[in-house]
Parts: C-alpha cells; structure tokens; sequence
C-alpha cells in the first residue's frame, strides 16, 4: 500500500525516557530482555503490523541507541523530556505528509503482541472517531492511568494515576500506552495539548480533547495483563524476563517439546526447536540456535547460537557456535567453542573440549581432550588426555588426522602435524612430525616404528 494513501498505517516508538530508576549508564531501551535489547520487540511488533521501519523518538544515550539499532529504524530526536505528547509531536515533521493512520507505542512496553496491535489497528479503521487506546483490567498496575467511562460505557477520560481521585484509583480498567489516531486529526491537535501541573504534555489528555470535541475514543482491551508490563526498574525487568520465559515456553510445550520443568528452563525468542526435543531443568538455549527433532538437552546445559542436528543428546555441557549433525552425543562437561563441527554419530565425552575443529562421522573422543584447528577424518578414536598444541606463540596452526586414525592417551600433536589414515599413536606420545598412514609412531619425540595393517 502506497504510503501516502489514506488506509496506510506508520508506526512511531517513544524511546527518549532516561530510565532513571534502572539506575544504570547503560540506556533503558537497550537492557537485554530474552537475549536482545529492549526495544528491539517494539521495532519488530510495529514493523509486523505497519509493514515499514517505525520511527523511533530518541532523547537520553540516543547515540549509544542509534549505534546498536542501525538503520532498522527511522530517528528523530527529544531534545528537552517535555512528556509523552511532546515526543510524539517530535514524530511530526517526519510523518506529516503521510496520510492514513499513526500507530504509537512505548519501547519499554516488551510483550505487546502484533495480534494485539492488529486488534488496535482494525477498530481504528471502523472507529469513526480520531483514535483507539488499548486498556487492560489489572488492578496490580496501580501507576497506570486510569480509563474512566461514562455510565453508557464510552471512554471519557484517561487520569493518570498521579492526578486520580480516590475513586479513580479505585478502579481497575487502566491505560496499557499504545494507541492507534488517524493522523489528520493527531497532527492538528498534539499543539493543543495543555501543560501538566509537572510541567510536561501528556498524550493522553488527548482523550479529554476528543471527548470535549463530541467525538469518540475508542477502546480494546486485551485479556493478557502481562502484555502491559513496561520496563521502568529491574524488579520489573525482572517480571517481564519471566513473563516472556512463559510465553515463549508454552509456544515450544505446543509445539511437541517437552519441557520438564519450565520454570528453570531459559529458551530466548530467537531459537527454534523440533518436535518431541526433551529440554530438561537449568538448560538455557540462546542466540540463533536451532534444534532438530527427537534430541534430549540438559540438565544444565547452555547452547548459544549453535545449529543441532536430530536424535543428538547433550548432558552438562557448554556449546557455542558450534554445529551437530544427526546422532550426536555430548557430554557431560564437554565444551564446543565457536567453528566446532561434529558429523553424525560423533561422540565427546567428559572435560572434551572442541575449537574451530571438524570431527567427521563416527569420531569418538572420550575424555580430557582438546582439539583445536583440526580436521578429523571418519571414525578416528581420540584417547583421553590427548591435545592438539595448535598455537606456537605467533599463530594457530592446523591438525590434521586421517580417517580410521587410533590416538593413543596423553599423545600431544605439536601442529603443523598430519597423522595419516588408519595410523596410530602410542601412549604418551609427543608428535612434531607427521605420521604416514597405517603406520605407528611411538615415543618423545614419536618415531614411526613399524606399518600397519
């Protein structure tokens, strides 16, 4: 839909709040939440619905917020805190000649659903007044502002709660902060908005203009309470953490995951999953990771931005950046640094540890080991203790073992060294040089001392 037709819908997120009460140098839009900043699900949710980049209304660390945003966003700037009204009309300049329908909501505001906001956006268009609010009933939001209603049910006014009387507080229909105007009428009236006994302007005075004028506000309210938490302390980063743990958990539980015990089960938004994958308690799936079907996760286990293939198993172990094929098996205590990639059927045992190295199918490396820029062939056997010793002081050096190789315990490969296929190591050997295939080396430093059939 072309942008300057009247059904086109623009989206602008107020990001200029300090977040003084977070008590942090870091801006509040920019405090992780499920592994990603902040704001980062404002800009997605808006984007879903209006199907442009939304406009962020920056202010405090806006240099800091432009840096970890990039262009994903359209920026304009709140140099002065003059309120929620102020920042909007901020929004002004860069929106004016868009006609249609201006959708506003708050970066510190996580877990709006696009369902929700869609529902905001399609009573606005049926709604022949200026704009829809969306409220929710939860009387333990008590610093909300307050949705007063006439008898016949019609909005008349949003109290903040600051300035509500007694009865006012009383009530439990509250403001969640997102609204949808026709951008005609938002435009023309924000310059009419009073000042606030605090000295600020107050978007939702935009309520009583409406009302005064004899038009109509419009109201949806969502059912999900937590969709109205906002983000003003770490208690409440906290609650909202929580939160979108239980949202994300319940989508994989339907999914076909089981999930053993969600409570100390951490799945960021960003990872997927395949059916009948058992995740159990105090493992943490972050980043971009992808799980395959059939794998059983944990316990605590951490896998960060990892792709996992199907039917793997990892138990106590750190994965990162790594990748698995099918029937794999890790752990426990095994640690897969970035670049480490196992083929199907590998196993790595306790205390292995993998850098930047591919294992090819059939590995088993059981125990105590490390490899680090190596390739491994077909079903080589690592022995415990062994350790490939990649780095010289200046730069890595690679490994390379052939397939069928047999290392023996406590060999050290000092790389640049190649052990050729089917060759074997002795106990304890000390490998500067390489090994042709089917041949034993022995020793410190080892020798070769007899082929092999």
């Amino acid at each position: 839909m072309a942008e300057n037709t009247p059904g086109a819908l623009s989206a602008v997120i107020l990001a200029a709040g300090q977040g003084t009460r977070l008590k942090s140098a870091r801006p509040k839009v920019l405090h992780p939440l499920g592994g990603r900043p902040l704001v980062s699900y404002a800009i997605e949710a808006a984007q879903a619905v209006s199907g442009r980049p939304p406009v962020l209304v920056v202010g405090h660390g806006a240099e800091a917020v432009r840096a970890a945003l990039g262009d994903r966003v359209r920026y304009v700037e709140q140099a002065e805190q003059l309120g929620t009204g102020h920042a909007v009309a901020q929004a002004a300049a860069a929106l004016r000649g868009e006609a249609g329908l201006v959708l506003v909501t708050y970066a510190d505001m996580p877990l709006l659903t696009v369902a929700t906001l869609h529902a905001l956006v399609a009573e606005q268009r049926a709604n022949p007044g200026p704009f829809t609010l969306l409220s929710v009933n939860a009387p333990a939001l008590r610093d909300f502002g307050r949705v007063v209603r006439a008898a016949t049910g019609e909005l008349q006014a949003v109290v903040e709660a600051a300035q509500s009387t007694p009865e006012q507080l009383a009530l439990t229909e509250v403001n969640v902060g997102a609204y949808c105007f026709r951008a005609e009428w938002l435009w023309a009236t924000l310059p009419r908005l009073p000042l606030s006994p605090t000295g600020e302007y107050f978007l939702t005075d935009l309520v009583g203009l409406a009302v005064a004028a004899g038009e109509r506000v419009a109201v949806v309210t969502t059912p999900d309470a937590d969709e109205a938490l906002g983000i003003n302390t770490r208690v409440q980063l906290a609650e909202a953490e929580a939160a979108l743990r239980r949202r994300v958990n319940a989508h994989w539980m339907l999914a076909g995951v089981t999930l053993t015990d969600p409570a100390t089960t951490y799945i960021e938004p960003g990872v997927t999953l395949g059916p009948d994958t058992v995740v159990l308690p105090n493992t943490h799936l972050a980043g971009r990771t992808t799980v395959g079907a059939g794998c059983v996760l944990g316990p605590n286990t951490l896998v960060r931005d990892s792709a996992i293939g199907d039917r793997c198993e990892i138990e106590c172990s750190v994965l990162e950046g790594a990748t698995l094929a099918e029937d794999v098996s890790v752990g426990p205590f095994a640690h897969l640094r970035p670049g480490a990639r196992l083929g199907r059927g590998v196993h790595l045992g306790n205390f292995g540890e993998v850098k930047n190295s591919t294992l090819g199918p059939g590995v088993k490396m059981g125990h105590f080991s490390y490899v680090g820029d190596a390739t491994l062939g077909a079903d080589v056997n690592i022995g415990a203790g062994t350790i490939t010793c990649n780095f010289d002081g200046v730069k890595k050096n690679p490994t390379v073992i052939g397939a069928g190789a047999f290392i023996g315990s406590d060999t050290l490969l000092v790389a640049p060294v190649t052990i050729g296929a089917g060759a074997r190591t002795g106990a304890g050997a000390v490998v500067t040089k390489d090994v042709p295939p089917d041949t034993l080396a022995v020793g410190m430093p080892a020798r070769a001392v007899r082929k092999l059939k």
